[in-house]
């Protein structure tokens, strides 16, 4: 995924499922090149790089 796409995704009024290493993830916000996300399963919260994301 790139930081478009994220921007697009965070803005969206919609739900977009996000997945990190194939579990979903909620995106909270983007510095830079990094994406602060938040598992769905466990609410563990960190940054990953934005090209680890994948839309579902």
């Amino acid at each position: 995924m790139d930081n478009k796409r994220v921007q697009e995704i965070i803005r969206s009024l919609g739900v977009i499922e996000v997945s990190l290493g194939g579990r979903p993830v909620w995106i909270e916000d983007l510095d830079g090149s990094l994406a602060q996300v938040r598992f769905l399963d466990d609410s563990s919260s960190f940054k990953v790089p934005v090209g680890e994301l994948q839309e579902n």
